[in-house]
């Protein structure tokens, strides 16, 4: 069954959507992300245009985290402290970032310049997670020693320090709030949630246990991304409802799900899966920019047209 989007320009399968959604809501709640780094590729695969993939999926990331969210919630896995600080930071970065997304609009190449960010975040994110992951899991196999979880670095030492009971942290505020900065910018700008930097970023630079990250995460990403809707749709009018809500539908019950199956997994498994899954999209990403296509010219109008 066909249904026309309005913004995006297109007809899609309802039961593609809803399945998207549902996939998507259930990498969400076991890895504890938003899943916008997955969904928003697979949206502009399909034919819908950049621009309106990455604000629709802002949307529907909301769903997706609130679901994933409120089951952690339940099990007591959110640190609510540290989702405000990581809140405040983003907040003001999904500003930023709808202005900078805005400009590039008015330049006509956001197409390929969201396509860029994705490559070369997904790459290097994706890359020095599957390694840490790969080499956790190896000296796990050999039952060597393992490392400490919680390291010290320079960060440790920055000024206002606050005391996150829920993650056993006494550490600066600072940290927190430029990551909770960069996930907002990132939101705007390529649709995602920005759980695939949040959670290592809490995990190898906070020093949070696993278990807490990943509730906290999504707490922190249903707001930011809530914002950033909001500021779409005023500024960009990119948003598609209907799209919006087939995949709202999916995601609130594949959340669900995901969550459960989160539990069984260890931490090093689930970042060994979510770093690989990243790797992929980013080679099907980096492929699609340097492949010649099969059309070499189009006449199509895109969502840049003042649409």
């Amino acid at each position: 069954m066909q249904i026309y989007l309005p913004i995006a320009e297109i007809s899609v399968s309802i039961f593609l959507l809803l399945g998207l959604g549902a996939g998507v809501g259930f990498l969400s709640g076991m890895f504890g992300v938003g899943g916008g780094f997955l969904m928003t590729p697979l949206l502009m695969f399909l034919g819908i245009p950049p621009a309106v993939a990455v604000a629709t999926e802002a949307n529907q990331i909301v769903a997706a985290s609130v679901s994933g969210a409120l089951a952690h919630w339940r099990r007591r896995n959110v640190d609510v402290k540290m989702g405000l600080v990581l809140l405040c930071g983003g907040l003001v970065g999904s500003v930023i970032g709808t202005v900078i997304f805005t400009w590039m609009k008015t330049l006509g190449q956001s197409d390929l310049l969201i396509k860029l960010c994705y490559v070369v975040f997904l790459g290097i994110i994706g890359a020095l997670m599957f390694i840490e992951s790969a080499r956790a899991l190896f000296r796990q196999r050999r039952g060597g020693a393992r490392r400490k979880k919680r390291q010290h670095y320079w960060i440790h030492g920055l000024p206002l320090k606050m005391r996150f009971k829920r993650s056993k942290l006494y550490i600066s505020a600072l940290p927190p709030l430029l990551i909770g900065c960069l996930v907002g910018i990132l939101a705007a700008i390529m649709g995602v949630g920005g759980g695939f930097i949040m959670v290592p970023a809490m995990i190898y630079l906070l020093g949070m246990p696993t278990a807490v990250v990943v509730g906290t995460s999504l707490f922190q990403i249903t707001f930011v991304t809530a914002a950033v809707t909001v500021l779409h749709s005023v500024n960009t009018q990119t948003v598609d409802v209907v799209l919006a809500l087939l995949l709202l539908t999916g995601s609130v019950i594949g959340a669900q799900f995901g969550t459960r199956v989160g539990l069984y997994l260890k931490g090093e498994q689930l970042r060994f899966l979510l770093a690989a899954m990243v790797l992929l999209v980013c080679g099907k990403l980096a492929y699609d920019l340097i492949a010649v296509p099969s059309e070499l010219f189009s006449i199509a109008i895109g969502a840049e047209a003042g649409h």
